[in-house]
């Protein structure tokens, strides 16, 4: 049995070198919120899905200003029309060239064209209201993305936290493999003595290796803590482990949140954002059946020789359009507008709906976790006083050794328990902060 003992020990010993063996970098609570705010990765996508949006409202400035263009043509022809247009242009027709003869069966002719155009809109309802669409659609992503920022703000102070909280899981369990080898050495000497029996070694050698394999996993939860952060402040965790300089407090805040849902927070003003931009595109697609008026522009340069300049010309005018009918395509793109703006109306109460269903569950388990701590607490202290007066029967040859060991178990287990209740009445809270900001 010594020597199982002796092989286990050796074992966790090896694989905590193997885990603990890395560089420890000490943080703080404001460094990893200053990192995470300038290198996680969803806050970048969000940029980006910001930067898209801002560049669809860009595009809508074309509804104001003109479209310019440029443009050198060179053509060769035997065709009577091209021909005689092409010398026309180029303004080199004499009266030879009115020959019948010559104008049926025209000479090759070359015609090089330089030619600059400008189209100015002018009056284009629609793209006024498409505009407006592109430009709230471009604010709720804005929006969205501080919104983004803020659930990432609790996500980090979640992971501190659980960092915080394995790491105090580790010293609880530390100081219970501490206990449990110094039982062990006092029931090895009552064991010689021929005081107790073989069971009761048996029992706290089994009491010991059990704390043990509870501290190995308590140091893995240290590392899969430290990995999620490390993620979230998109950083290289290799052979690395974090150390909050922080540590886990004990004491909580009692504090009374308002459970109103605020019409202001991020996300419901991102939706009523969305919500207006489907309502400009339903009035894009009925302002479709009105006219447009646009203005064009051209000055053109005519010569036989490449990028020649001999002959040149100008033309200006305005269109004014009308589609009269297009085979229902515009009022099926209206109706498809309509469905979409009301189903956006709908799913905006929903999520409102929904989000004061989430407040209210909050609220309600910020409750329940302010009194899981103050019972667990209280189990704590009277698990110690309990453990205390065992002891001291136990060394004065009046308990059992099962009971110590159970009153020893029983201890550690409350204060894992009081550690997990303070974290999660203060996760709880920053939640609930999350849900009215």
């Amino acid at each position: 049995m010594k020597n199982i003992n002796f092989i286990l020990l050796i074992g966790i010993l090896i694989i905590s070198t193997v885990a603990f063996g890395q560089d420890t970098l000490i943080i703080s609570k404001k460094d990893i919120w200053i990192k995470a705010a300038d290198k996680n990765l969803q806050i970048k996508i969000s940029d980006q899905d910001f930067k898209s949006a801002q560049a669809d409202y860009r595009q809508s400035n074309s509804l104001f200003l003109p479209s310019i263009s440029a443009s050198h043509t060179a053509i060769s022809t035997t065709n009577p029309l091209m021909a005689f247009g092409s010398k026309l242009n180029q303004e080199i027709l004499t009266a030879s060239d009115f020959d019948p003869a010559l104008l049926n069966n025209p000479a090759r002719t070359k015609n090089f064209a330089t030619k600059f155009e400008i189209l100015q809109p002018l009056i284009n309802v629609d793209g006024i209201y498409g505009r407006q669409a592109a430009k709230a659609k471009m604010e709720a992503y804005a929006l969205q993305t501080e919104r983004t920022k803020e659930y990432l703000e609790l996500e980090v102070n979640k992971a501190f936290m659980e960092l915080q909280l394995g790491y105090k899981a580790v010293a609880v369990l530390e100081k219970a493999n501490i206990t449990g080898d110094a039982n062990l050495k006092l029931i090895q000497n009552y064991f010689k003595q021929g005081i107790l029996q073989k069971t009761d070694l048996l029992s706290v050698q089994v009491r010991v290796n059990e704390v043990q394999n509870q501290l190995q996993y308590a140091k893995s939860n240290v590392q899969n803590a430290s990995d999620y952060l490390a993620f979230l402040l998109n950083e290289d965790n290799t052979n690395k482990v974090y150390k909050p300089l922080e540590e886990l407090d004990n004491l909580i805040a009692l504090e009374r949140i308002n459970t109103t849902l605020s019409i202001d927070r991020k996300d419901i003003q991102a939706m009523d954002k969305s919500s207006e931009a489907y309502a400009k595109m339903l009035q894009l697609s009925k302002m479709i059946f009105l006219p447009r008026l646009n203005a064009f522009g051209s000055y053109e340069l005519y010569d036989d020789t490449l990028f020649g300049t001999t002959a040149k010309g100008y033309l200006v005018g305005a269109q004014l359009s009308w589609s009269l009918f297009d085979g229902y395509k515009s009022i099926g793109k209206m109706e498809k507008a309509k469905a979409e703006f009301q189903k956006s109306e709908i799913e905006m109460q929903q999520y409102k709906a929904k989000s004061q269903l989430e407040l209210n569950k909050a609220d309600r388990q910020l409750k329940d976790a302010e009194n899981k701590v103050s019972l667990s607490k209280l189990a704590l202290e009277q698990s110690q006083e309990a453990y205390r007066i065992r002891n001291n029967r136990f060394t004065q040859g009046l308990e059992k050794t099962t009971d110590l060991l159970q009153s020893e178990t029983q201890m550690f287990q409350k204060e894992l328990e009081f550690l997990q209740a303070v974290f999660e009445y203060n996760f709880t809270q920053n939640y609930l902060h999350f849900l009215t900001k």
